[in-house]
């Protein structure tokens, strides 16, 4: 075992193990030896400390160790409950152990099992001398001759479990392997000067440590997770991540000669003379850094973040002027077509007047009217497409495309992003996204774009006041937007279904648009506005409440993003616990785009689930999105957020992106001042790091093609 075991070893050919406990462990994600020695515990026990059962004292939660004497399950006549007990023996005396509703118990324990408890302990209902402990975890020490010391009298860990998998098995397990003599001799992923600056223990010395601390001490600084051991592992996996996204970003601009375009034209100029607003200064900046990197001759790159309502569109149209003067086609692709049309009846004054030639593309157009599109395209007659993913079609090619715009990118797969790229030689990419990313997410999933923010809303917005209802208060919001609707304001009214459904009791948009029309309201006139309408009737809808025609739009989500009507100063959204975080601030940015006070409504139904609470909470405390932002990062975890499981990224192994923020920017900044020292990882010192990074990113990026 000790000649072959490295690394890489596949857990099933390890002593104890074989193929169908391995298969047990895959279900974790456990294949390796790697593997393994990562799996980081959730938790401790401290077993230095396990009392005689006489020894222990009421309402506390103490640990106890005895021998089953015997095992029952009751069922009671009340409330039909099942409970499991088993009455525990040691030198002193006894206890009786109970457990709620989980009769499979009764295959677990046995008279004679010698077992560990941990619980809180109280008095037995009808015996008031004998103690009764409620276990919050229990583990079967049977037959610990040959491994007391892994499991008695010391800190011990315990993790997260499978079925066939228990924490006591995985201990044995990685104690036998961390003592392996081959943990020594395996090459330090870190280069050495690191290790040395930041003081680091070495590799191994921090997984023993973290698998089985050593001292009270250490244990308590590694549960608070800021011991040394902690802070090793954590910013070697940050690091690696960090010189990988480094190294695409410095490779693209080596393999990819881009295009220089001269920002110093006049349609720009010509623009802001038609626009009724003067840009911000955050808009000014970000301008800025936009035309440095068209005028670079490596593509751009770059991530525009701008909270809703910040003045990304007007940006990201004077890039695609440059881009267009210079003699390119531009693209702006968009998630829903609701927005592509929008975008497309408020360029085409402006581009008029400016004599450019602009286009829409969406599968709802006839097929005739695509195929017109195609070759305007295709012949270079459409100097700006705006469009959804059907830009990304096969069928669509551009005669001289230099940039892409990509609106909500959020909403768009890795893959379609990179396939709208490859429709020219190496255009310059920007990016937008109103939904605000928390830095941490920024430097990980989006760390090889340089990144933009907008910080700043346009002059004389006002905060909405944003206030949480539920179904017993409904008439008073009804009044609420009576008296908006009377002072010459407007209205959206937002459901979560087109339809009402036989599964779900929710109210639907077009059943509540003829409710509200005839019961509620029926001296205003209500607009209905859904995604499986017809093109020219979206727009004439959409038409009629820019034109105060339309009190009330009752929508469903379709105009979460871009609908801009500064009339309109009230948003309720029906069953508001149903939508996610970010979806209810694009929402609530429909509203507040006038210089009057605005308002959102959230009309919540029980039953509300704990994270649904936090989100309705969350939204009525801030209108920053920034601070949404990382409170949905905290409800969801970055697996969810943004689907940062697609990314196309290596798993991290143990750093934590909500925890680990401080030291992520720490191994940021030292894997940016490592590549310009040695850009290809040539130095003997770094081949370590370079063998680790070819094996982890291995498949998800093409990123060494030096040799």
């Amino acid at each position: 075992m000790k000649s072959r075991l490295n690394w890489d070893t596949p857990l099933q050919f390890i002593k104890g193990i074989g193929p169908y406990k391995s298969g047990l462990l895959k279900k974790i994600g456990l294949i390796t030896v790697e593997d393994l020695l990562f799996y980081l515990p959730f938790r401790y026990e401290d077993r230095t400390t396990i009392k005689k059962i006489a020894q222990l004292t009421l309402n506390d939660v103490q640990m106890v160790s005895g021998e089953v004497r015997s095992t029952r399950t009751v069922v009671t006549s009340k409330r039909h409950l099942k409970i499991f007990e088993t009455v525990i023996e040691d030198e002193s005396g006894l206890l009786i152990c109970k457990w709620f509703n989980q009769p499979f118990l009764e295959k677990v324990f046995k008279a004679g099992d010698k077992i560990i408890l941990t619980g809180k302990v109280g008095l037995n209902r009808f015996e008031q001398n004998r103690k009764e402990m409620t276990p919050l975890s229990y583990e079967i020490i049977n037959n610990e001759s040959d491994d007391l010391a892994i499991h008695h009298g010391k800190i011990v860990p315990v993790y997260h479990e499978t079925e066939g998998i228990t924490s006591k098995y995985l201990r044995s397990l990685i104690y036998n392997i961390l003592g392996e003599d081959f943990l020594l001799l395996e090459k330090e992923k870190l280069p050495f000067s690191l290790i040395q600056k930041f003081q680091f223990p070495s590799q191994s010395e921090a997984l023993r440590e973290l698998h089985f601390p050593s001292s009270q001490e250490s244990f308590q600084k590694i549960s608070q997770g800021k011991s040394p051991f902690h802070h090793r592992l954590v910013f070697e996996d940050f690091f690696i991540l960090e010189i990988g996204l480094t190294l695409r970003k410095n490779q693209n601009n080596r393999e990819n000669k881009g295009l220089s375009f001269n920002i110093d034209g006049e349609m720009e100029g010509q623009l802001l003379k038609t626009l009724t607003f003067k840009l911000t200064d955050a808009q000014k900046r970000v301008l800025q850094e936009i035309k440095r990197d068209m005028k670079a001759h490596v593509p751009m790159s770059r991530l525009l973040q701008g909270d809703v309502g910040s003045g990304k569109t007007v940006v990201a149209l004077i890039a695609m002027l440059i881009a267009i003067e210079n003699g390119y086609q531009s693209c702006l692709m968009v998630p829903t077509e609701i927005l592509a049309e929008q975008h497309f009846f408020n360029f085409a004054p402006f581009l008029g007047q400016l004599n450019v030639n602009l286009g829409l593309l969406t599968n709802g157009m006839t097929k005739r009217e695509q195929t017109e599109m195609l070759e305007r395209i295709a012949n270079g007659n459409c100097q700006l497409t705006i469009g959804t993913h059907s830009l990304v079609q096969e069928r669509v090619q551009f005669k001289n495309l230099g940039l892409t715009v990509i609106d909500e990118q959020h909403k768009f797969g890795v893959m379609q992003r990179m396939t709208l790229k490859k429709k020219a030689e190496a255009p310059d990419m920007l990016i937008m996204t109103a939904t605000p990313i928390p830095r941490t997410l920024s430097l990980t999933v989006y760390g090889d774009l340089d990144i933009s923010v907008l910080n700043e809303l346009p002059p004389g917005r006002k905060n909405i006041h944003t206030r949480l209802f539920y179904e017993k208060q409904r008439h008073s919001t009804y009044a609420m937007i009576e008296k908006e609707i009377k002072e010459g304001r407007q209205v959206y009214m937002v459901y979560p279904l087109i339809e009402e459904s036989e599964k779900l009791d929710l109210n639907a948009a077009v059943t509540m648009a003829n409710r509200l029309q005839n019961e509620v309201f029926p001296n205003f006139k209500i607009g209905l506005l859904h995604g499986k309408m017809k093109p020219d009737e979206k727009e004439k809808t959409m038409t009629a409440f820019k034109d105060r025609k339309i009190n009330i739009l009752v929508s469903t989500t379709v105009i979460e993003v871009g609908i801009d009507v500064s009339n309109a100063s009230l948003i309720m959204i029906e069953h508001a616990e149903r939508f996610g975080l970010a979806q209810l601030h694009q929402l609530r940015g429909r509203v507040g785009r006038g210089s009057f006070q605005s308002y959102c409504f959230l009309m919540a139904c029980y039953p509300i689930s704990e994270d649904a609470k936090r989100r309705l909470d969350a939204m009525v405390k801030t209108s920053d999105g920034f601070k949404l932002a990382e409170e949905d990062l905290s409800i969801r975890g970055p697996g969810e957020f943004f689907g940062t499981r697609q990314s196309g990224l290596p798993e991290l192994k143990v750093a934590s992106l909500l925890k680990d923020g401080q030291i992520l920017e720490e191994a940021r900044d030292e894997a940016i001042k490592l590549l310009q020292k040695d850009p290809l990882l040539d130095d003997p010192e770094n081949r370590g790091l370079r063998e680790v990074l070819l094996k982890r990113w291995n498949e998800k990026l093409d990123l060494f093609s030096m040799g």
